[in-house]
């Protein structure tokens, strides 16, 4: 792929009249034996690791803490297969997507059919400026940011800084707000039962491993594992959406094809981080169809050059994203604070 051609590194999306229903129909068929090789492959080693560090902290080997990095890049691919059951992509079957989602939901401490739901709401409105607050990173345009009293916008302000997004935010996100079931328990008590569920499992597995093996071994074993994970999984969510040419739209003129590949990067990651986010970085496609499961979505982008021309991110020109905060409506682009 020819480098990026803007300063930001960015590429203009492909036409929205190519056909690309037909484009993404060979790649759409969940493969349950490649399902199975995956999470086999990845839950082993992470249970593996997971085991070896918090033993050896709890006979006193601190040096076991070298591995939590490995064991939080696991943990973000593991995290990445619970997304695509919660999407249906991953098995062939509803119930083995349900039921891996549901245990793999304890180890990434994500209420699965909660999330699943959000999740889906996400997918059906991104890019639309009328349906913003479920499932995103709060994005305000100029114009309603210049409208809040100065203590919202101070707030605002902080709730945009990088240490508060990618420092506090995953603590918060993970540990804290994922713990509370939210809405009318009556209307919503699938997603109640599905916190709630969690949150039980989540104790008995905590208890479990500090009967076993310490209070220390968890807290400097599990916990810094937990939290690696969680902040680059909040990263990439942020990433692959919080960009300077990204998309937003008001009604009527929001179209979802256009949302998916112009609103939705390509992070041109290594060949092996793209391993370890589970293809996650092929994002356009993914927004374009969550059917398609993750092992599937670079042959579905490589097999066709218009799906090369969505907005292309390598990883250092990423980390200037991490400034932007504001929509600019005439402009079209996210930019930093003036």
């Amino acid at each position: 792929m020819p480098p990026p051609s803007s300063p930001s590194c960015i590429e203009q999306p492909m036409s929205s009249d190519v056909s690309w229903r037909a484009m993404i129909a060979p790649y759409l068929k969940p493969d349950t034996r490649l399902a199975l090789l995956q999470l086999a492959t990845t839950l082993i080693p992470f249970i593996a690791v997971m085991g070896l560090m918090l033993v050896a902290l709890d006979h006193g080997y601190w040096a076991g803490m070298l591995l939590f990095p490995i064991g939080g890049v696991l943990l973000v691919r593991l995290f990445m297969f619970q997304h695509d059951c919660g999407h249906g992509s991953f098995f062939s079957r509803r119930w083995a997507n349900d039921a891996v989602g549901l245990l793999l939901g304890v180890l990434t401490l994500t209420p699965y059919t909660a999330w699943r739901a959000s999740h889906a709401v996400h997918h059906a409105h991104t890019g639309n400026l009328d349906r913003r607050g479920v499932g995103d990173v709060t994005t305000l345009t100029i114009a309603e940011y210049r409208a809040l009293p100065r203590w919202r916008r101070l707030q605002y302000r902080l709730y945009r800084h990088p240490a508060v997004l990618f420092g506090l935010g995953p603590v918060w996100l993970f540990l804290i707000s994922n713990r509370i079931p939210t809405g009318n328990p009556r209307r919503r008590w699938r997603d109640w039962l599905s916190v709630l569920g969690t949150n039980a499992a989540l104790a008995a597995m905590l208890v479990t491993l500090i009967v076993t093996l310490g209070p220390i071994a968890v807290l400097c074993g599990w916990l810094p594992v937990t939290l690696l994970a969680a902040t680059i999984g909040v990263w990439l969510f942020y990433i692959q959406h919080q960009f300077e040419d990204t998309y937003w739209e008001s009604r009527p003129q929001w179209d979802f094809q256009t949302a998916a590949l112009a609103g939705a990067s390509f992070y041109d990651l290594p060949r092996v981080l793209h391993w370890m986010t589970g293809n996650i970085g092929f994002h356009h496609i993914h927004h374009l169809s969550s059917r398609i499961p993750n092992y599937r979505l670079r042959a579905c982008h490589e097999a066709n050059p218009a799906f090369q021309q969505a907005p292309r991110l390598t990883f250092w020109a990423s980390l200037k994203c991490a400034r932007l905060a504001l929509w600019d409506t005439e402009r079209r682009k996210l930019v930093p604070f003036g």
